[in-house]
């Protein structure tokens, strides 16, 4: 099976060229196992079906399941079709589980931007268990700790903590206890998010399925809409994350669009004992 390996702002990826089926768990957790596989945060399978006129992919978190969108696999994918010939500077829809977005390369492949759609805070569209309601601001206890936590759908939940502190070594702690806490029966993405001024926020993130992760799109559109709703920041916001800077726009109605780079890192072809189930 040949392979395309992609990294957005640390955040890599393999692109799956010759797969007619999607990859099955097994694989996917092969192929991104860092000493035993090629090593990556996901895998990215172009549909062979796409819509007439546009393209689509499903996203594989590193432990198998499925993702519903990525920011920054949606920007590598993007790339790699720009990279392939297969579209130019103009903007094109790419259809994933979660929605039609628009994509456009920018800058002669220096920069993707994607329109994920609008951020989500009801409970319902993330979801979140309990009455319904907009999961903002929410009191939380964890391990001891009062948190307020701010709920949002990207297209994939995410739960926004804003904090006055945050380091790699608490959303280590706090990350997987709130994936899989009660309130969500999907799990959920995490970002712990300090505000550095009216347009900058730094995050840490734990991604579901994945785990520590040096850069996340859909996590920086979150964070983002999350500290508008909050009225910690105003649009536009640069996200700082420890592999790099994104820009994200929000938009009044809280969509949100995402602009960031995207490169190729190398191609490969997996050896025959890694696709056996």
């Amino acid at each position: 099976m040949k392979f395309q390996k992609y990294q957005a702002l640390g955040n890599d990826y393999l692109v799956l060229q010759d797969a007619a089926l999607p990859p099955a768990p097994s694989l996917v957790q092969q192929l991104c196992h860092r000493q035993l596989g090629a090593g990556a945060d996901g895998v990215l399978w172009p549909v062979p079906t796409a819509p007439a006129g546009g393209f689509a992919v499903r996203i594989f978190n590193p432990d198998g399941s499925e993702a519903e969108t990525s920011g920054n696999g949606l920007r590598i994918f993007a790339r790699y079709l720009w990279d392939c010939g297969l579209v130019s500077g103009e903007p094109f829809a790419v259809t994933t589980p979660a929605a039609v977005v628009q994509c456009r390369v920018l800058a002669g492949g220096a920069a993707v931007q994607v329109q994920l759609g609008r951020a989500r805070f009801d409970s319902s569209a993330i979801p979140v268990a309990g009455a319904a309601r907009a999961v903002v601001n929410e009191p939380l206890q964890v391990a001891g700790r009062l948190l307020h936590i701010t709920a949002v759908s990207v297209g994939n939940p995410h739960c926004v903590v804003p904090l006055a502190r945050i380091s790699p070594a608490l959303v280590r702690r706090l990350g997987p206890l709130l994936e899989r806490h009660a309130l969500f029966p999907q799990r959920t993405n995490v970002q712990l998010v300090r505000v550095l001024d009216a347009h900058q926020i730094q995050i840490e993130i734990w991604e579901r399925g994945a785990g520590y992760t040096l850069a996340s799109g859909s996590s920086s559109c979150a964070a983002a809409a999350a500290c508008v709703r909050l009225g910690l920041c105003q649009s536009p916001l640069q996200v700082r994350m420890p592999g790099g800077l994104l820009q994200v726009q929000v938009a009044p109605d809280y969509s949100v669009t995402l602009e960031g780079p995207a490169q190729k890192v190398y191609e490969g072809v997996a050896a025959a004992e890694d696709l056996s189930p």
